[in-house]
């Protein structure tokens, strides 16, 4: 197996930086984006639930409808692409799809039994997950922030651009999205959103705490 020098590594922590200015007649590769949004598939999840669905957002149109509901954002225009991640509203142990997953993982039987008593303790008793609609669709919308983090980080060490976007009326995104056919808002919702693109003016270097004010050695 290859390794990764960690200078590199660290150099494209370094670089990423949230970019709110893009240069509109670039646009990032077909083979490069692939490889950002492989990144997210192959991402980890609780329980390998992988919670997720990525609505690459191409359409001139739904561009504009959503605009005005996400502070105006011009990067809405401008960047290369733009994913909207979505969130599993119910994966609740007792579903469909939570069958799914331990069908993924071959689990069968005996061994399916067993995680599948594990997993319900987990989400009523441990951490309380399966108490209502809205404490499932928090613990998915963690998962998808795992996926979030690695295609930006994946990106820059490419040398593409991010911005991930919070900033938004969910309400009005989730229903133009909707009602354009994207999902069934029933099933899924929208969790967070990121632009992917090439910035067209430096970046100011971007803050963050010493080392020693973020970690704590416990020995």
């Amino acid at each position: 197996m290859t390794f990764f020098n960690k200078d590199d590594i660290i150099n494209a922590f370094h670089y990423r930086a949230s970019t709110r200015s893009y240069d509109g007649n670039k646009k990032i590769p077909a083979e490069d984006f692939n490889y950002i949004l492989e990144l997210g598939r192959l991402s980890p999840s609780s329980v390998g639930s992988e919670p997720w669905q990525f609505l690459v957002l191409q359409n001139p149109d739904l561009r504009q409808k959503i605009k005005p509901y996400c502070w105006g954002i011009p990067t809405m225009e401008t960047s290369s692409h733009i994913v909207v991640i979505l969130a599993k509203k119910n994966a609740r142990y007792d579903t469909p799809y939570f069958g799914e997953i331990m069908d993924r993982r071959g689990l069968q039987g005996e061994a399916r039994e067993k995680a599948m008593q594990v997993y319900k303790k987990f989400q009523t008793e441990d951490a309380h997950i399966a108490d209502n609609e809205r404490t499932l669709f928090d613990w998915a919308s963690k998962q998808t922030y795992i996926a979030l983090a690695n295609m930006m980080t994946g990106a820059a060490m490419i040398g593409v651009d991010s911005c991930p976007i919070e900033g938004f009326a969910y309400q009005e995104v989730n229903q133009i999205l909707a009602e354009a056919g994207l999902f069934d808002p029933a099933e899924w919702g929208v969790s967070v959103m990121v632009t992917f693109g090439y910035r067209d003016k430096e970046i100011r270097q971007k803050a963050r705490k010493d080392f020693d004010e973020v970690v704590k050695f416990i020995e």
